[in-house]
């Protein structure tokens, strides 16, 4: 009897990309068509714009983290880890596995869509003390940290230890940042009522950023409303400032200035995954140059998408422009992007993908917001709720859709809650705890491991 193996298509990633392509590869091909398996260390996507909401307590961290397995229909494989290399002569992706086993998956389409690393510079002793909102782990943990400073700051007698505690250092002016620094804040200001102890003109906010405006691509307008909204709430903003180095208990502005502070909030943008610099392939400013069809030219049966890939921008005239690293471009890229990999495998030409931008929401927490939808300018609630209707409308389920609305109005009617869940623990969590950039490896190791693996088995 000859066996007929199905085609492979790997997919790499769990974000909004990732998903999108799996769920319509599984509607799209027939049962026997081919098998589709997806690396990701998590059995859940995690809608990342409502993390700083989670952070304060605005949101439970698991309404956000829509699991994978929640429906019985889908078919893809899950392996529990993730890629580290891809030999793209040999076609096999190298993935390490949430036990640390290093396993070979060899596949015949791929598609590469493991999103992006927060991205820092050697700046002296950023990794070793600043936080990251990259992650479910780090705004839950950032939550408890936030409330611990109250606590403590509320138990100390030194008053010199009292202010660090109550001054936080957010950097990073874009919308992870300036979300974090609104929402942390609301927190922080009501959660003062319940500590009579403590001056509430002690607690204060630190938003900086090294550019000259914050957020610029809302548009100067919009730009100033939002700066006006912070600087209201008592949020001291200081544009063109960076920091010069950071320690356990102060950080050092570019300026000079020294904060003294034990929370520093790392938010200064995103590069794409490590995984991108394994394959040996060229690269845009670190994400992998693909075509407007998503494929990597010269490699039949690579795709790559979302944060990791620097896939043309159509809908713009500008020469040379590539979609920016946002949820609704990464969830309509994955779809096309499945939709091309059906293509390839029954032969078909591919499609060039194009999306015009729908425009930017930034929630302020509250009432506050500014929004841009269509072009369209808009600030108080009317931003508002088109910024939590656009957030509603794209979480994937009804349960997740249920679990957020419920979150919102029980915020809205009973206030902030201000319990540690007991995340923070005794060990030291920062950048460097969350990002794993030492697990990946070299293009000349991933090669070097597979043809010593195929070695074995011959």
């Amino acid at each position: 009897m000859n066996t007929v193996t199905r085609p492979r298509i790997l997919v790499v990633g769990a974000g909004f990309a990732g998903v999108d392509c799996v769920r319509r590869l599984e509607r799209k091909l027939a049962p026997d068509e081919a098998d589709v398996t997806l690396v990701t260390p998590f059995a859940y996507q995690l809608y990342l714009p409502l993390l700083p909401q989670v952070a304060s307590g605005v949101l439970t961290p698991q309404s956000i983290a829509v699991s994978l397995r929640r429906s019985k229909k889908y078919r893809t494989r899950i392996i529990p880890g993730g890629a580290i290399g891809v030999d793209l002569k040999a076609k096999v992706c190298v993935i390490r596995t949430i036990t640390d086993e290093i396993v070979d998956e060899p596949y015949d389409y791929i598609v590469l869509a493991p999103g992006s690393i927060t991205r820092t510079f050697d700046i002296p002793g950023l990794t070793d003390h600043a936080f990251g909102m990259k992650t479910l782990a780090e705004a839950a943990y950032i939550r408890d940290h936030v409330i611990s400073q109250l606590d403590l700051a509320d138990a100390s007698q030194n008053e010199a230890e009292r202010a660090a505690r109550l001054q936080f250092v957010v950097v990073g002016g874009g919308y992870a940042g300036t979300e974090t620094a609104a929402c942390l804040q609301r927190l922080t200001h009501a959660a003062v009522k319940r500590y009579p102890r403590l001056d509430p003109r002690l607690i204060k906010w630190h938003l900086i950023d090294v550019a000259p405006k914050l957020m610029p691509e809302l548009g100067d307008k919009l730009g100033r409303s939002a700066q006006e909204i912070l600087r209201r709430r008592g949020i001291e903003i200081s544009l063109g400032v960076s920091i010069a180095k950071a320690g356990p208990e102060e950080v050092t502005f570019t300026d000079g200035r020294v904060i003294p502070t034990h929370t520093l909030i790392w938010t200064a943008g995103v590069v794409a995954s490590p995984l991108i610099a394994t394959l040996g392939a060229e690269t845009v400013k670190g994400r992998l140059a693909v075509s407007a069809e998503m494929n990597l030219p010269g490699h039949d049966g690579v795709f790559a998408l979302g944060d990791a890939a620097a896939v043309p921008d159509k809908a713009k005239d500008q020469e040379g422009a590539v979609c920016p690293p946002t949820a609704q471009h990464a969830m309509r890229q994955g779809r096309h992007v499945a939709d091309n990999v059906i293509a390839a495998l029954r032969g078909r030409p591919l499609e060039p993908y194009v999306h015009k931008d729908l425009g930017l929401v930034v929630d302020l927490g509250g009432k506050d917001a500014v929004s841009k939808p269509l072009g369209i300018e808009l600030r108080g609630l009317p931003a508002q709720a088109v910024a939590r209707g656009y957030h509603w409308s794209a979480l994937r389920t009804n349960v997740a859709k249920t679990r957020v609305l419920t979150n919102w109005m029980l915020n809205a009617i009973a206030g902030d809650d201000f319990v540690r869940t007991g995340f923070q623990a005794r060990k030291p969590a920062k950048l460097r705890d969350f990002e794993y950039t030492d697990s990946y490896l070299t293009p000349d190791q991933v090669r070097a491991h597979v043809e010593e693996t195929r070695s074995k088995q011959t």
